[in-house]
């Protein structure tokens, strides 16, 4: 994750960054454990990935990717990165869990790590760019009271 351009600093990138760390990490767990033969393991941290994916990009595509969308600049990337997530969790959510397919599984960690790193070095930076403080306003999470 990057730390050159304040992007985190706007709440959205803040949380949508976590996330993605916290995302790595459990992808992180599951390719160990295919790499170990620990399928019972990794099974379990399959479903934890998917926990965390889903909500993730479907917050990205309501709230960031939309906006993008709407201001034209990157429509054509958002499009390219909503695909990837389409591919990646049709991936993961499509593993036959009585003989899953490993293999497919780590070539989709390795393009989920690739993505990640595309939306924190180059999308997120260049959206506090192009979007104006009214896109941010709609998008940003409400604060908690005295938080």
């Amino acid at each position: 994750m990057c730390n050159y351009c304040g992007c985190r600093d706007f709440p959205l990138i803040g949380r949508l960054s976590q996330e993605h760390w916290e995302i790595g990490e459990t992808a992180g767990a599951l390719r160990r454990a295919i790499n170990e033969s620990r399928y019972g393991d990794a099974g379990t941290l399959l479903d934890e990935l998917l926990a965390q994916l889903l909500p993730h990009t479907a917050t990205e595509e309501s709230g960031l990717f939309a906006e993008l969308r709407e201001e034209g600049s990157l429509a054509e990337e958002v499009e390219r990165l909503c695909a990837e997530h389409d591919d990646i969790h049709g991936v993961f959510g499509g593993i036959d869990r009585q003989d899953p397919d490993w293999p497919a599984v780590l070539e989709a960690i390795g393009k989920l790590h690739h993505h990640i790193d595309h939306e924190e070095h180059g999308l997120f930076p260049a959206s506090i760019i192009m979007l104006p403080i009214s896109a941010w306003d709609r998008i940003t999470p409400e604060q908690p009271v005295g938080g």
